[in-house]
């Protein structure tokens, strides 16, 4: 799956069985390896690292989780993100 990072921020995130988990704040990229590796469904700019911290291991998404990323974002319903 091919999409541009621009097109993702915003963008709705639902698993399989059709629950929202929220959109798509910020992403974390792994610069070394060229990936995206989470999905975070709060913002973390101007957080201080242990906010941070919490929103990545709270309020986020891993990236393989990911079934599909086009209008929406489906994700494997086995994830849950605290709200």
């Amino acid at each position: 799956m091919t999409i541009r990072l621009s097109e993702l921020f915003g963008k709705e995130i639902y698993s399989l069985d059709g629950e929202r988990k929220g959109k798509v704040f910020d992403l974390v990229i792994n610069l070394e390896k060229g990936r995206i590796e989470t999905i975070t469904t709060e913002p973390l700019r101007a957080r201080s690292k242990a906010e941070a911290k919490k929103i990545i291991t709270e309020k986020s998404i891993p990236y393989s989780k990911v079934i599909s990323a086009k209008d929406i974002i489906l994700v494997s319903a086995k994830h849950e993100v605290s709200k």
